[in-house]
């Protein structure tokens, strides 16, 4: 299903995951605009999937309605897969969830994806805005899950069918940011998605725990992993550096239980952070999934995370302030792919 355009960095596909950003001094029209700049440039230049996460309540992430996005995305691109990295299936109906991507199958055949996380990808508060109750948590996702595939299925059981959805062929991943996810994605068969873009420690631990685990199903013979790494290239070190800051401060805002829109680079960043809340900061963009640089040191270092991590694909996080820039970091790692 993948488009012939597809090219691979040292074997492997590498994809996009875009968190929508709303810059500081803009709004979220501005940000769908620049996912579909952002989107078609990457479908041009050899990458293999763009996908877009839920979150809510947070003033710099756009992508609260994920599927509309999505489909939005999808109608600007011709071939690229499009899909959730992902839905956090326990704020909704999983009729909802099955008739909306049921619908996107139908619109846009073999090109979508649906990635499940079981956080809640907001606060209590808004988690119990979005459900009205929290009697149902992550402790019945597998529950939810089970749900989800008979409704996809070609002979579902029970009285309720999702129309569109019955019979489609829409590929479920699990993303995990522990060991929970691998485990279930190992039982269910299904591929996994890591994210080692802002839980880097438990990556190895998890990915083991999925390969040693995995039992073949229906619609995967052998595990396959997919990783989340942070990526901001530039063409030299020091813009690089000096891009990343932005989301250095937007990791800081989220300490401080203040998330902000993403903001533009400081030239110091030591006067904004005390040596806690960098060592924090630091903790969570660890140096090994979250490579920042000029192009050999981003090739070196992309290179050597997946190495380590034995990946089949990875998708990259690039939160830059400057469209521009990002469009460029972006053209940068596909000059790399073969």
């Amino acid at each position: 299903m993948n488009s012939p355009s597809i090219k691979k960095f040292h074997g492997i596909p590498l994809s996009v995951l875009d968190l929508a950003p709303i810059a500081e001094g803009s709004n979220a029209s501005d940000s769908f605009k620049n996912s579909v700049e952002l989107a078609q440039h990457v479908e041009n230049w050899g990458f293999n999937r763009y996908w877009l996460a839920e979150h809510h309540n947070m003033p710099g992430i756009a992508s609260s309605a994920t599927s509309v996005i999505i489909g939005h995305i999808a109608g600007a691109t011709k071939k690229m897969r499009i899909g959730a990295g992902g839905i956090m299936l326990p704020n909704h109906a999983t009729l909802v969830i099955a008739e909306q991507f049921g619908t996107l199958e139908s619109l846009y055949p073999g090109r979508i994806d649906l990635g499940l996380g079981r956080a809640p990808g907001s606060d209590q508060a808004t988690a119990f805005a979005l459900r009205r109750t929290l009697n149902r948590g992550a402790e019945e996702f597998p529950q939810q899950l089970d749900e989800l595939q008979n409704y996809f299925s070609e002979d579902p059981v029970g009285r309720v069918h999702a129309y569109p959805g019955t019979g489609l062929d829409v590929p479920i991943w699990l993303l995990g940011s522990s060991e929970f996810s691998a485990r279930l994605a190992a039982q269910k068969g299904l591929p996994f998605s890591f994210a080692s873009h802002f839980a880097p420690q438990y990556t190895l631990p998890a990915l083991r725990l999925y390969r040693e685990n995995f039992q073949p199903s229906a619609s995967l013979d052998k595990p396959l992993t997919m990783v989340g790494v942070n990526v901001i290239v530039a063409d030299t070190e020091e813009r690089a550096q000096w891009l990343a800051t932005s989301q250095q401060q937007q990791f800081l805002s989220l300490i401080r239980n203040m998330p902000s829109q993403l903001k533009p680079p400081v030239d110091d960043i030591e006067k904004i952070w005390s040596p806690f809340e960098r060592a924090s900061v630091e903790q969570t963009l660890d140096s090994g999934s979250t490579i920042v640089g000029d192009p050999d040191t981003v090739e070196q270092k992309l290179k050597e995370f997946i190495d380590l991590t034995e990946a089949d694909e990875v998708i990259i996080n690039s939160q830059i302030f400057y469209q521009e820039d990002r469009l460029h970091s972006y053209e940068i790692i596909a000059e790399m792919m073969e």
